[in-house]
């Protein structure tokens, strides 16, 4: 055991007494690692993080291959009346913003991706053993959920609202899986948004077409009430036949209005009972009778009048009248709908076909690996701060 000589027990220019001397044992214990560790934790912590994680991104985690295709959704509008903005001249389509997030929902949907592993069989891919136990899918039999979420860290779908292009991504440990996994994703993309269109627009021709259908009907039971009731009263046109009678009661009022005239002046001059004077009133008196009859026919207190039967013959032929506009309105809006579906018609144009890559692009290694050490000593550099800030106030 080494001795050490207490500091202040020497006088200057004297030799130490070895009597006086302080002897303290000094172990191998202070020099060891677990003191250390003890007195800097946070330290040992850091070193110990960048000891696992650099190695691992540097040498074990698995190589990832990146397939990637670019997309846009169209849908063609052929205006009805010819317009001269950039889009016409281009064509005619403009991208859909709606439709390209429409499309980015689905590829990631759940629904995808029990899709691609009934094709491809991602589950045994993704989970395949040989792989690193950090990347892969831990679990190839696991729950749905888990296997979407793992499913979702493998496959991206990023939208350029500036472009509206849409970024296809798909990551997998072979190259010609990524490459097959990006190609099922256009191709079921397509698929899905030519599908939404053409069931939208074969819906709306069905709306319409039955709408067509119930209007027509509609029009024939109006017409053929018209038919019974010209049919039960006798009457073509009960309006005309009325017309007709008010022209023969104001023919017959002028004629006995100048019969009068004429009585007047022969009273004027003759006897009352002048053969001419009582035939004027005879013919005015039948003339009168005759009136009296005519308007009989036209107004009555029975209800068997034929204003009656006017008025109700009117409002039968206006609601056929209307019903059959009804009917032409909705052929119009039919052919209308028929050439909006065609005209209308939403597609995925494919900008950049899915590449067969050749290196892999994931990880990112040395990336990785200066991020690591940038975040370990930055929050190792904040938990010191810390722990000085809290030994000052308990100072």
């Amino acid at each position: 055991m080494d001795t050490v000589t207490a500091p202040g027990t020497e006088q200057a220019g004297q030799p130490a007494d070895p009597k006086k001397r302080v002897v303290k044992p000094v172990t191998k214990e202070k020099f060891g690692w677990w003191p250390a560790i003890k007195r800097r934790p946070i330290v040992a912590a850091a070193v110990l993080a960048i000891a696992i994680g650099a190695p691992y991104w540097l040498f074990f985690a698995s190589d990832r291959f990146v397939s990637e295709a670019h997309v846009i959704v169209q849908k063609s509008e052929l205006a009805g009346t010819p317009t001269f903005d950039m889009s016409s001249l281009l064509g005619g389509t403009t991208p859909n913003k709606a439709d390209q997030l429409l499309l980015r929902d689905y590829l990631l949907s759940m629904d995808m991706s029990k899709k691609l592993d009934q094709q491809l069989g991602l589950r045994q891919h993704y989970s395949d053993n040989r792989r690193d136990i950090v990347s892969r899918l831990w679990s190839g039999n696991g729950a749905q959920e888990r296997f979407h979420q793992h499913y979702l860290s493998r496959v991206s779908v990023e939208m350029d609202e500036y472009t509206g292009v849409v970024v296809i991504k798909a990551q997998a440990y072979e190259s010609d899986k990524a490459h097959a996994i990006a190609q099922a994703l256009v191709s079921e993309g397509e698929r899905f948004m030519n599908r939404i269109a053409q069931e939208l627009a074969q819906r709306q021709v069905t709306f319409l077409e039955q709408q067509v259908t119930n209007v027509s009907q509609r029009a024939l039971r109006a017409r053929q009430a018209v038919l019974e009731f010209q049919n039960r009263k006798g009457l073509v046109s009960p309006q005309e036949t009325a017309t007709s009678i008010s022209g023969v009661v104001a023919r017959l009022e002028a004629q006995r209005s100048e019969l009068e005239t004429q009585r007047r002046a022969l009273q004027s001059y003759l006897v009352a009972n002048h053969p001419n004077i009582v035939q004027l009133n005879q013919q005015i008196e039948a003339l009168n009778r005759q009136v009296e009859q005519e308007k009989s026919r036209l107004t009555a207190p029975s209800g068997r009048a034929l204003n009656r039967t006017v008025e109700e013959f009117q409002r039968l032929e206006m609601e056929a009248t209307f019903v059959q506009d009804m009917y032409k309105t909705s052929l119009t809006a039919l052919e209308s709908g028929r050439v909006e579906a065609t005209r209308t018609v939403k597609q995925v144009s494919v900008i950049q076909t899915p590449t067969k890559p050749e290196y892999p692009l994931e990880p990112r290694r040395i990336y990785n690996t200066a991020l690591l050490l940038l975040l370990v000593l930055l929050f190792a550099g904040v938990a010191n701060l810390l722990v000085a800030i809290v030994r000052d106030h308990k100072d």
